[in-house]
């Protein structure tokens, strides 16, 4: 495993580092972001619930790493964060078992062609 707390710490030093380089790359991430909070009806933990969700399935360490300090300031617990990647999980292995219909499909294509 990896040291989070140090790695966040230089992941948002390079993401500086990138936002001086593309600032409008860097606003615009940020104007996305800050879009899907401002009505504020899911709150802030259920916010970086969703995040914590949806930044396993996508694979980004980034992402995992800053919403799992932003969902524990938020009041997330250790047992809620495992809930919401729970469903996670569910939802993916649900989308695999739907996709190999798809593999099943192509082949019989292959016998009509």
């Amino acid at each position: 495993m990896q040291d989070w707390n140090n790695y966040r710490t230089e992941l948002v030093a390079r993401v500086g580092d990138f936002a001086k380089l593309s600032p409008g790359a860097v606003s615009g991430l940020a104007a996305i972001e800050n879009s899907a909070v401002k009505s504020g009806l899911l709150g802030a933990k259920m916010h970086e619930l969703i995040a914590l969700a949806v930044a396993v399935p996508t694979r980004c360490d980034g992402c995992i790493s800053v919403h799992t300090k932003k969902a524990v300031e938020a009041g997330a617990t250790r047992e809620e964060i495992a809930e919401a990647l729970s469903v996670a999980m569910a939802l993916n292995a649900g989308a695999a078992l739907t996709y190999t219909a798809r593999v099943l499909d192509a082949h019989s294509a292959l016998a009509t062609a």
